[in-house]
């Protein structure tokens, strides 16, 4: 019997790694970069599209950062138009992040007219001192007129990102900022807790004593985030994740231009993997937790396909200099043992409200969580973190604010 071809990759990840300036919490590769660099980036970035795309038919397509929204009309015409020759446009769930200093009418325009069809921004905050604190390049205005362009650019699907628990922020900032971002009437909205990463100035300061972390006050804005957000309309469908199940705005026509299907994929979106998920959750995140391959482009990107995971060198220049010689700029290469996999996918999966129908898990990754777990479910359910139903196991709201130390128990 000849050997079957398996099936190409549906999703895809791109880091862009440069920023206006490096954000006080940030742990991310990024740089603050000269045009040259950008440009070189770019020209690197469409070899790396070109090496993989055999293997590629994106119904998810993630650009990250770093600040995507940083390039300039030029770079994406370039770039989008490689992914269109490729074959790589037209998927159903397109996400290009931005921050809102950066978000022009023309820029916003030119994206969803090439199939771009998810913004996600980075709004953090919607208090000027602690924009400030954040060492974030936006204003709160930048934050309303930006979200205004989106709109008037024809995006029907916007997510909003916050973060909670930030020095100096007390619950009356956070009400305050609740009240303006769920305002605004965003289709998906992701907050975050501040995590302090080492070798951030944030973290420098934590550790110097400058201020201290308030691990109630944290649970009480979590509380506050999962209650306020379910009363305007938002389902939480994972830890940090919010979606609605339908859009605030009457989706807008495809554009003139807008590529229209993948390479014999049609455009129309999938039956969702769950009906426990809101209608317009991430897809593309949905299948990072649910255990599903993906490429990963661009300098430090993390790709996993087909049980292992590569790391790109964190460093733009070297990124650059393997692709000019024609090779993918790959750092690391790690195989997973079925076993580690199953037990890595069924941690991440986790996360989600939903949890993990068994017969998913084991479509995912050929093991029974009945079996292999059930020890670990069961300790799991007698502390009150998790539920167990005949079809599925997922975590409850207070397992689910101990997420890391639950998923803990799952990984071999």
């Amino acid at each position: 019997m000849p050997e079957m071809t398996p099936a190409p990759v549906t999703s895809l990840y791109v880091h862009v790694p440069f920023c206006a300036q490096k954000c006080e919490y940030c742990a991310f590769f990024s740089e603050a970069s000269s045009g040259e660099l950008i440009n070189r980036y770019v020209s690197a970035l469409q070899r790396e599209l070109e090496i993989v795309a055999v293997d590629l038919r994106p119904r998810t397509i993630f650009f990250g950062g770093g600040t995507p929204s940083l390039l300039n009309l030029r770079q994406w015409e370039s770039l989008l138009g490689t992914m269109d020759r490729l074959g790589l446009l037209g998927a159903e769930d397109f996400t290009v992040e931005c921050n809102p200093a950066t978000v022009s009418l023309e820029k916003a325009k030119l994206l969803r007219s090439l199939g771009v069809n998810r913004i996600s921004m980075g709004v953090q905050s919607l208090d000027e001192g602690l924009l400030d604190r954040l060492g974030r390049v936006h204003s709160r205005e930048m934050v309303f007129k930006s979200f205004d362009t989106l709109r008037q650019a024809g995006f029907d699907n916007v997510n909003i990102d916050l973060m909670f628990a930030i020095p100096g922020q007390t619950m009356d900032i956070w009400h305050a900022t609740l009240d303006e971002a769920l305002a605004l009437g965003s289709e998906h909205l992701s907050s975050y807790e501040v995590i302090y990463e080492e070798d951030t100035p944030l973290y420098a300061q934590l550790n110097a004593g400058e201020f201290s972390v308030d691990e109630d006050l944290a649970c009480d804005m979590f509380e506050e985030l999962v209650q306020r957000s379910a009363a305007a309309g938002f389902r939480q469908y994972e830890i940090a994740n919010f979606a609605r199940d339908t859009r605030v705005t009457t989706p807008s026509p495809r554009p003139s231009g807008e590529r229209a299907g993948v390479r014999g994929i049609e455009s129309k979106p999938p039956a969702t993997l769950d009906p426990l998920l809101p209608a317009l959750a991430c897809k593309h995140n949905v299948n990072y937790w649910r255990g599903g391959d993906f490429y990963g482009l661009g300098p430090s990107a993390t790709g996993y396909v087909r049980g292992v995971r590569t790391k790109n060198w964190a460093n733009t220049q070297l990124y650059c200099e393997q692709l000019e010689k024609g090779k993918r700029a790959i750092e690391s290469r790690e195989e997973f043992p079925p076993l580690k996999r199953a037990g890595e996918t069924a941690a991440f999966g986790l996360r989600m409200n939903a949890g993990w129908p068994f017969a998913e898990f084991q479509r995912v990754t050929g093991l029974d969580l009945r079996q292999d777990w059930s020890a670990d479910m069961d300790s799991l359910v007698q502390k009150g973190w998790a539920l167990r139903t005949p079809d599925r196991f997922q975590l409850t709201p207070q397992g689910l604010r101990f997420a890391d130390a639950a998923a803990e128990q799952f990984l071999r």
